[in-house]
C-alpha cells in the first residue's frame, strides 16, 4: 500500500512537471520588454522557494537533533536526517537558482553576474550549505553532528536576509514581484503558469527529499548494526 502511494505522488508529480513545462512555453504569453527570457522565472523562482523551504527544514531538524541528543538518540536521529536531506535538497535548488539566474542576466543586463545584495547573500547561503555537505561527508567522529547541526542553523539565518535583500537595499536584481511596492505584480495571463510551476517544483521537490530522507534512514540504521557488531567483536 506504501508503495502504491509513493508510486501514485511520483506519477502525479511527473504530470504536474509535463504540465507546468507546458504551461510556461506555450500558454504563457511572451513578455513585451523581456520576450522569451522571461520564461525562466518559472523555474527560477520556484526553485528558490523550494530552496528556502528546505534550508528551513534542515533549520528544524537542526535545532531538533540539539534538543534531543542527550536523552532521546532515536528521535535525535530522526532529525538528523530530516537536516541532512532538507540541506542536501535544498542545495541542489539553490545551485538551480544560481544557474538560471545569469542566464536571464546575461540577456537583461548584458553580465553574468554582479555582486550586488541579492546575487551575493544567494551565493554564501549556498556556499555555507556545501560547507555543510563536506562537513558531514568528510569529518569524522561523535561530535560530527553536532558541528553539522550548528552549521546548519547558521546557514539558515542567511535566508531571511536573501528574501529581503532587494527590499532592504537597491539592487540591480528585480524588485518584489510580488509584495513589491506600488505597480509590481504580475499579468493575469501569467499567474496560473507561474503557480502550476510553483506547484509542480514543490511536489517533485518533496518526493526527492523524501527519497533522501529515507536513504539517509537507512545508512542510520546500517551503520548502527556495524557499530552494534563491532563492539559485540
Amino acid at each position: 500500500m506504501k508503495k502504491l502511494a509513493i508510486g501514485l505522488y511520483a506519477a502525479v508529480t511527473i504530470a504536474l512537471m509535463v504540465w507546468g513545462f507546458y504551461q510556461a512555453i506555450y500558454v504563457a504569453p511572451t513578455d513585451a520588454m523581456q520576450g522569451e527570457i522571461f520564461r525562466i522565472i518559472f523555474y527560477h523562482v520556484p526553485s528558490a522557494s523550494v530552496a528556502f523551504l528546505f534550508f528551513a527544514v534542515s533549520l528544524i531538524g537542526s535545532i531538533a537533533y540539539l534538543a534531543f541528543r542527550r536523552n532521546r538518540d532515536g528521535w535525535a536521529q530522526i532529525a538528523d536526517a530530516w537536516a541532512l536531506a532538507g540541506a542536501e535538497v535544498g542545495v541542489v535548488f539553490c545551485t538551480v537558482v544560481l544557474l538560471t539566474g545569469p542566464i536571464w542576466g546575461r540577456r537583461a543586463w548584458g553580465i553574468w553576474w554582479t555582486w550586488d545584495a541579492r546575487l551575493t547573500t544567494t551565493l554564501v547561503l549556498w556556499l555555507i550549505y556545501v560547507s555543510y555537505l563536506l562537513l558531514r561527508r568528510f569529518a569524522a567522529g561523535p561530535q560530527m553532528q553536532t558541528y553539522a547541526a550548528v552549521l546548519g542553523i547558521f546557514g539558515a539565518l542567511d535566508v531571511p536576509i536573501v528574501y529581503m535583500s532587494n527590499r532592504w537595499w537597491r539592487t540591480q536584481h528585480p524588485a518584489p514581484v510580488f509584495g513589491g511596492s506600488e505597480g509590481s505584480g504580475m499579468d493575469p495571463s501569467m499567474v496560473h503558469p507561474f503557480l502550476w510551476n510553483m506547484l509542480a517544483w514543490f511536489c517533485w521537490g518533496v518526493l526527492i527529499l523524501g527519497i533522501r530522507y529515507y536513504v539517509e534512514r537507512q545508512h542510520q540504521r546500517f551503520a548502527a548494526i556495524e557499530a552494534q557488531a563491532a563492539l559485540n567483536a
